[in-house]
């Protein structure tokens, strides 16, 4: 199994990412969570890692913090949640907020985002009950030190991540349009998902 992946940030199309270590390239897919502090590409990032493997090939998913990873995984026991799932979840919701929700029994808060309906809101906040409050006993995670990374196809950046989390693109581009000009990916994408999250 590979745990961490430390190396050198070649590529950013959320949400995955191309991480070079020592001139092999893994192809890795993060929530956006992790996405909002990765620095800029050609920095050197380290990730815990969950590796995947499938009949249809081997999957990895990175994460800025232990425990990231650790709520992906807890998410995964759950019946009916895959990792793309998963990583929608932790997308949505900061390790934190879904522990708040899973504390309070709060399904509007899954219901929002893309492609959990109220029935598996439900069965992740019984089934994660129990499990998140032992997993998780310190909920404070670091993030990775962020850079500011500003480009003119940012706005084109924001709106494929978007479109990558389930939102239509009419959703998507009504979520971006208070958005300042020159404003950077991440801050972006974070500014985008707390709209939707209102809507």
């Amino acid at each position: 199994m590979i745990g961490r992946i430390t190396g050198t940030l070649l590529e950013k199309n959320p949400p995955q990412i191309l991480v070079d270590v020592h001139g092999v390239g893994y192809e890795i897919d993060v929530p956006m969570s992790t996405f909002y502090g990765l620095p800029a590409t050609g920095a050197q990032v380290s990730l815990h890692t969950h590796h995947v493997v499938r009949e249809d090939g081997h999957f990895l998913f990175g994460f800025a913090t232990d425990e990231e990873r650790t709520t992906f995984r807890q998410l995964l026991k759950v019946s009916g949640v895959g990792a793309r799932m998963a990583l929608a979840v932790l997308s949505g919701l900061s390790v934190n907020d879904l522990a708040q929700a899973v504390a309070l029994q709060e399904t509007g808060r899954l219901v929002k985002i893309p492609g959990i309906g109220k029935k598996t809101a439900e069965r992740l906040l019984l089934e994660l009950r129990d499990k998140l409050g032992k997993a998780l006993p310190n909920l404070s995670g670091a993030r990775l030190a962020a850079a500011p990374d500003s480009a003119p196809d940012a706005r084109s950046d924001i709106l494929n991540a978007l479109l990558a989390l389930g939102y239509n693109e009419r959703e998507a581009l009504g979520a971006m349009k208070g958005l300042a000009e020159g404003i950077s990916v991440s801050e972006g994408i974070r500014l985008a998902l707390r709209h939707l999250s209102k809507s």
